[in-house]
């Protein structure tokens, strides 16, 4: 299968480019700079993900593309462009109209889980001020949120051949690869924060074998 990878050098990209090649993938490694590791089956391009034209002339001929895009590097700076996450999304739903075949794969927040039916996470009371403080995520990170929760809707809007996974994690990072994970709907999954490795088992697991085609789904411990 040929695979796509946008945010390839961050947390989750990097490891869903590991995780597709592990299983003989050929990977097209995306990225708005030019730093990144020279990997086995691994094909690295620049690209604008903001820019349509140029990321629909990149994209033809694979099978699946995959967005793990950050808003930033680092806290402050992904607050600073949390804008980021929308206009990404009606970039690559705009170039995936001239590539109708492709099917996507989004990485998203776990804010726009359900606590309970019709209940968001970033919907309850005290969301932004419950954020965890101690470990540098302030407030004001709850625009991040938001802007996710802005994204999906754009995705569940367009009639392109879309996935979008939401880890029921706060914070991921990395961690071991057990391949053990439970999988739900729009339910947020009470546990442990999944690591950055079993999130990208789960996307190449969904890759694979088509489960959640225009829907979103969650995975956790």
């Amino acid at each position: 299968m040929r695979i796509g990878v946008f945010g390839a050098t961050g947390v989750i990209g990097s490891r869903v480019v590991t995780e597709a090649t592990s299983r003989g993938h050929q990977v097209t490694a995306f990225t708005r700079g030019s730093a990144w590791t020279p990997a086995e089956n691994v094909t690295w391009r620049t690209v604008d993900p903001l820019d349509a034209d140029d990321v629909a002339g990149v994209i033809g001929g694979l099978d699946v593309l995959v967005n793990a895009l950050n808003a930033g590097r680092g806290i402050p700076d992904t607050i600073a462009n949390a804008d980021v996450l929308p206009s990404a999304a009606r970039s690559l739903l705009e170039a995936l109209n001239r590539h109708p075949a492709i099917r996507l794969i989004v990485i998203g927040g776990a804010g726009s889980l359900e606590v309970r039916p019709g209940l968001q996470v970033a919907d309850v009371e005290g969301f932004a001020e419950s954020l965890p403080v101690n470990l540098g995520v302030p407030v004001e990170y709850a625009k991040v949120v938001e802007a996710g929760r802005e994204a999906l809707a754009l995705y569940r809007l367009s009639n392109r051949n879309w996935t979008y996974l939401s880890p029921s994690s706060g914070l991921i990072e990395p961690g071991p690869r057990t391949g053990r994970f439970r999988i739900g709907g729009n339910q947020l999954l009470t546990g442990e924060d999944i690591s950055a490795e079993d999130v990208a088992v789960a996307v190449i697991d969904e890759a694979e074998l088509p489960r959640h085609v225009q829907r979103r789904f969650t995975v956790g411990y």
